[in-house]
């Protein structure tokens, strides 16, 4: 039975069966904020909750429709998919993106792709997140831990600590401005076109205190780097990052890695996921070879996700939907190069 869950649910109740922290009822908090409209349902089974899912739904615009996202929940079933292709018809929803966190290895992706009279769910041809990760298990003592990383790495880390960087959790307002200078200053760097202040602003008062953590690389009392990372049941996440450009040789962010990875793990983490990566052979010319690279020095596994499908609600308005997203990339490829 789908049930949809109002807001004097049991907020306990349902973060006890939320597969992530993007499904969790803070999340869902912090997206209400940014203005979303979200739907929670529940998944039942002779009265008891087995399953929840936290769906938003973004606005297009010029048109009175919008589109769908349900991001690393469990593989929703198809009485979820049939509850979601109803729901979608009735308000002018034209296609609803799923993103679940369930490794490729546990399940063959061919179960999301089905097809029936009603609608089609098939592979998105732009994904949201990354097939891949890497998952690191800190299960083991930090012993175990350094041996098992690469010796550069291991190296950086005893050079960033000789040369006197310090790392601090500041989890509070300061830590956020340092942490947010740090992150748009390397968006700016990079070429990348992340999310706004409000955004960072928003998702750090809605999940602090509950699932969101910041550190802090300091060399004589200058930040060098910043990281947020979350820690939601038993898994943490490495989420957003910035770094300024001095002092890069003393590899703070090296340090500040290693630092993230040992507070997960007194926080009672036993898996560390880095947010995302390249396969495991990549290109090292690649764009993201180097953050890559640079993940891929703590030693953690190389995991494929299921991916990111598509449950296709109206047709030609989710063609019409692709080219113009393929418009958008051009132009704002362009826009980079040019300016």
């Amino acid at each position: 039975m789908i049930k949809v869950i109002e807001e004097n649910f049991n907020q306990k109740i349902f973060d006890e069966k939320a597969h992530h922290p993007l499904q969790s009822w803070a999340w869902g908090e912090a997206r209400k904020k940014m203005g979303l409209k979200i739907l929670r349902l529940g998944e039942f089974k002779k009265n008891q909750l087995i399953n929840v899912y936290t769906i938003t739904f973004h606005k297009i615009p010029l048109i009175s429709y919008s589109i769908g996202y349900l991001p690393r929940s469990v593989i929703p079933s198809k009485e979820i998919l049939d509850f979601l292709f109803q729901y979608g018809k009735k308000n002018k929803i034209i296609f609803i993106k799923t993103e679940p966190y369930v490794e490729k290895s546990q399940i063959l992706n061919s179960k999301l792709q089905t097809q029936n009279k009603k609608y089609k769910i098939q592979k998105s041809p732009h994904p949201l997140f990354p097939d891949w990760t890497q998952i690191l298990d800190i299960e083991e003592s930090e012993e175990e831990l350094l041996k098992n990383m690469h010796p550069k790495t291991r190296y950086n880390i005893k050079l960033a600590q000789k040369k006197g960087v310090m790392v601090k959790e500041e989890s509070n307002k300061t830590g956020f401005e340092i942490f947010s200078k740090l992150y748009f200053e390397t968006c700016k760097r990079q070429g990348y076109f992340g999310h706004n202040l409000k955004y960072h602003q928003i998702v750090w008062e809605s999940l602090k205190n509950k699932i969101a953590h910041i550190l802090i690389a300091y060399y004589q009392n200058e930040p060098l780097a910043a990281y947020q990372v979350w820690v939601y049941k038993n898994i943490a996440y490495y989420t957003y990052g910035g770094s300024s450009s001095k002092h890069r040789n003393l590899m703070g962010a090296n340090l500040l890695m290693w630092e993230a990875i040992k507070l997960a793990k007194n926080l009672g983490a036993k898996k560390f996921d880095m947010w995302g990566s390249l396969p495991p052979n990549y290109l090292p010319d690649h764009p993201w070879a180097g953050f890559t690279r640079f993940k891929q020095g703590y030693g953690g596994k190389f995991i494929q996700m299921i991916g990111s499908f598509d449950l296709i609600i109206n047709k030609p308005l989710y063609l019409f939907y692709n080219l113009a997203f393929i418009l958008r990339k051009i132009f704002l490829m362009i826009r980079k190069n040019i300016t």
